[in-house]
């Protein structure tokens, strides 16, 4: 009798349980899940949406298509290059910033605010800001001038233009991972820094043998985050270009070029719905490589 009233108790908790997270499920399965099972659909089909829908099944054609698409080879090199050079250079970034702010320095409350400012602004109107930095008479190329460097066509040049928004993106997310890296160092221990001291370690030493490694954790979120944030990389590339990608498709990132497929061709949606699988298998994998290769994966 007592094990019949413990199981219907933890059923009716149970039921209970589920029945609060209803609207949570709902919403979940209405914009997240269906649009994912759809999308999945989508890739194997070729499809007409406009002027009445119509699918017709392709097996594995879309994803077979993508061997022979040029312009995915370049989207895919450029999203890739993006991906290795931001990722550690934020990262590091990142790292610096919050190691000065928590060193102790004099108006380190002004310097958080402005470091952090960035972040507050909108992509968009951030990208077109760079923009007009960007052009060949703007600031930048002011600044080059003045302290007699060689200046760049940065939106026109195939060979800078990635650059130019590489090191916007690098700029404009640093200040983000910073506060979490903030947040982590104001919970390793001062004893471990003091008994540091007494041992005679330098300042160098102690960031690369106390705060590296108690931060181990938190880089491996924060390499997870950049890495699923750059290889979604499409507003700045698309403002950059007017959405075409270029010049010369050096600004063409997957996302970018799925967009192009999706929206601006007629009878691809199925095409673009494999690319954004293959691309959501490829954030996955790098996902879980950097899982694997982290040595921690809790906090502390």
């Amino acid at each position: 009798m007592k094990r019949g009233k413990s199981f219907i108790k933890r059923t009716r908790e149970a039921g209970q349980g589920y029945l609060f997270m209803t609207p949570v499920l709902v919403i979940l399965g209405i914009f997240v899940i269906a649009p994912i099972l759809y999308a999945i659909f989508l890739s194997f089909h070729k499809v007409q949406l406009l002027g009445g829908s119509h699918y017709e099944f392709r097996g594995l054609d879309n994803f077979l298509k993508v061997t022979f698409d040029d312009r995915a080879h370049i989207a895919l090199k450029n999203t890739v290059l993006y991906v290795v050079i931001v990722v550690p250079l934020q990262t590091m970034l990142a790292l610096v910033l919050a190691a000065s702010l928590n060193a102790g320095m004099k108006g380190q409350k002004f310097f958080r605010i402005v470091y952090f400012l960035p972040t507050l602004t909108s992509s968009a109107v951030l990208t077109l800001i760079f923009m007009w930095m960007y052009n060949q008479n703007g600031l930048i190329n002011h600044l080059l001038n003045i302290l007699h460097l060689p200046t760049y066509n940065w939106i026109g040049d195939p060979d800078v233009a990635l650059i130019a928004i590489m090191i916007m993106n690098i700029w404009a997310t640093a200040p983000f991972f910073m506060v979490i890296y903030l947040a982590a160092l104001q919970d390793i221990p001062d004893s471990h820094y003091e008994a540091a001291e007494l041992d005679g370690a330098s300042g160098m030493q102690k960031f690369w043998h106390i705060t590296v490694p108690n931060l181990r954790p938190v880089t491996s979120f924060v390499v997870i985050m950049g890495l699923i944030g750059t290889f979604q990389l499409f507003d700045q590339s698309y403002i950059f270009s007017a959405g075409s990608g270029g010049p010369n498709n050096s600004t063409l990132t997957v996302v970018l070029l799925i967009y192009q497929y999706a929206f601006k061709s007629l009878g691809t949606m199925g095409y673009a719905a494999a690319l954004a699988f293959l691309l959501s298998i490829i954030i996955l994998i790098a996902t879980l490589l950097q899982r694997k290769f982290s040595k921690e994966e809790s906090l502390y």
